[in-house]
């Protein structure tokens, strides 16, 4: 199945710059879309950018518009989520997801392969 290995999080300050990694193994032919959600301590999974693994499209949630970018290198098989202009309401678990079908890009039920999680701390 397919496998998901985040890094890239870490502590920074307000306005500073991160990116995170997700390295896909495994069958990695069957998946259709790749996101990211994060968690902050008290609140639900959230969804935050997603991108089809073939073709451009891309998703953002409203709060991230204009500061992160995902990506995708083919070479690599990954997936990339450069975040810019940090703010601490930003500080979570980031989570890389991998879906193998169609449904709605937000639900963080649709999705079937999950990594174990990268920690992003944005000080004030």
């Amino acid at each position: 199945q397919v496998q998901l290995v985040e890094s890239g999080g870490g502590l920074v300050q307000a306005g500073g710059s991160l990116r995170l990694s997700c390295a896909a193994s495994g069958p990695i032919f069957s998946i259709y879309t790749v996101a990211w959600f994060r968690q902050a301590p008290g609140k639900e999974r959230e969804f935050v950018a997603s991108i089809r693994w073939t073709g451009t499209n891309t998703y953002y949630t409203d709060s991230v518009k204009g500061r992160f970018t995902i990506s995708r290198d083919y070479t690599k098989n990954t997936v990339y989520l450069q975040m810019n202009s940090l703010k601490p309401e930003d500080t979570a678990i980031y989570y890389c997801a991998a879906k193998v079908g169609y449904g709605s890009e937000y639900r963080d039920s649709t999705y079937q392969y999950w990594g174990q999680g990268t920690q992003v701390t944005v000080s004030s």
